[in-house]
């Protein structure tokens, strides 16, 4: 497997399709008095034998296993790992290894560079939601109660490494949740390849669009490190879809995955998008027709709508009490910082029940 373009990301490197060559390199050169490898009880057993296929002599590190799930991204299990570095020694000159999906590399990533004011870390994400959105940007996080990355840093990995071989490891929900995170790259800045998703199969993407997702988001990314303007149009669909997936976590049985909650907030805010950022009808209607063919259908009860709006005002972007929303102008061309009121807010989520 010939590896694609190394992208430069804000001050480290992202490594596609290399099967890990350069960890060894930087193992090597730095000589780090420890090595902790962070997982969750699946991608220890699933995922680890595959970097230790690819690293034959990864043998001295100290492993630390983790709940999966993003109802244990909270500070309690921080605090757990923050008491395991220090029970095995970790020091200044220790390494982080986040081996798994958001989850981890967001909290990992956390944990590290809080760790005695912050340690080296690498970022391997294993599921394609964290490769084409993780694994970018520098930002680590936790959840507090139910508002997402609401505690966090902007702190660089050291490297990333995306190996497409571990997605064989993923049932298929989840690659349907990374594959969400694709489309948003296309709605925001690359009509051509919104519409070459909707040609494509979400179970085997192609390394090539993965790397161009990641692209995407990383060229934004370089262009507004910490979030001050451009970088905001990354939060399309993630205002009310974060909601969701906070709502679901907190009364769902079978809560829904991060990219079924922002597919659903992908349709609502195309549908805030007709009324304040002229987005065509018919190119709504795209957005609809394809995201309710491919994701399951969610009827949002009109009851709860008072306690989503109530979520979303806790969204970490949001100014001066007003609820902030990145809208599409049209496929392919997103603008941030747009206040829309609550009954347009009710509106799209009215919408969206109507298509289920």
């Amino acid at each position: 497997m010939t590896p694609l373009e190394t992208l430069d990301s804000a001050g480290h490197k992202i490594f596609f399709q290399t099967r890990l060559k350069e960890l060894t390199s930087l193992l090597e050169a730095q000589k780090y008095s420890k090595v902790f490898l962070l997982t969750d009880e699946h991608t220890s057993v699933k995922c680890l034998p595959v970097l230790q296929e690819m690293l034959a002599n990864f043998e001295d590190f100290d492993l630390i296993e983790t709940s999966a799930g993003e109802e244990n991204k909270t500070i309690d299990f921080c605090i757990g790992i923050w008491k395991t570095l220090l029970d095995f020694g970790a020091d200044r000159k220790s390494l982080m290894i986040n081996l798994g999906g958001g989850v981890v590399t967001d909290m990992g990533g956390f944990i590290a560079s809080t760790y005695k004011r912050g340690i080296d870390f690498i970022n391997i994400p294993t599921t394609l939601l964290s490769m084409v959105d993780a694994s970018v940007g520098g930002k680590t996080g936790i959840d507090v109660d139910a508002a997402k990355n609401m505690v966090g840093t902007f702190s660089l990995p050291q490297m990333v490494f995306i190996e497409p071989e571990f997605l064989h490891t993923l049932p298929e929900r989840e690659l349907l949740s990374g594959f969400a995170e694709m489309i948003k790259h296309g709605l925001i800045a690359d009509k051509d390849f919104f519409y070459k998703l909707i040609k494509s199969d979400y179970r085997t993407p192609l390394p090539e669009d993965i790397y161009h997702s990641v692209k995407i988001k990383n060229d934004v990314v370089t262009e507004d490190p910490k979030e001050k303007n451009i970088r905001k149009i990354l939060n399309f669909g993630h205002t009310i879809g974060h909601a969701v997936e906070s709502y679901s976590l907190l009364h769902d049985e079978s809560p829904l995955t991060h990219g079924e909650a922002i597919a659903i907030g992908f349709v609502c805010e195309a549908a805030l998008s007709v009324n304040n950022s002229n987005l065509p009808k018919n190119e709504l209607k795209e957005i609809a027709d394809y995201i309710t063919s491919i994701y399951p259908n969610y009827k949002i009860k009109e009851e709860t709508f008072e306690e989503l709006y109530l979520l979303m005002q806790s969204d970490k972007k949001n100014e001066d009490g007003n609820i902030l929303f990145s809208l599409l102008e049209n496929i392919g061309h997103c603008t941030y910082n747009c206040r829309v009121n609550k009954k347009d807010v009710f509106s799209a989520l009215k919408y969206y029940n109507t298509l289920s």
